[in-house]
């Protein structure tokens, strides 16, 4: 059993990405820079900057975690 109280919590951040409304490629916005969708403008010559946020996948479902043992709370 965990002996951890939890408390210290740590407030994870959420990490954005940015979808093209076109092709669907999903980009961080630091490889994007601002720029137009690459996939669009390697298949048809255009530039398209249309955009949507997304929140990146893969992570805990918790805002917190702890920051004594790294378990996931609230």
């Amino acid at each position: 059993m965990d002996s951890c109280r939890h408390a210290t919590l740590v407030l994870v951040p959420v990490e954005m990405k940015r979808r093209c409304c076109r092709c669907h490629l999903t980009v961080s916005h630091e490889e994007l820079a601002g720029s137009y969708c690459p996939e669009c403008f390697e298949e048809s010559g255009r530039r398209y900057y249309d955009f949507d946020d997304v929140e990146a996948g893969g992570g805990s479902s918790s805002p917190y975690v702890c920051e004594d043992c790294g378990v996931g709370v609230g």
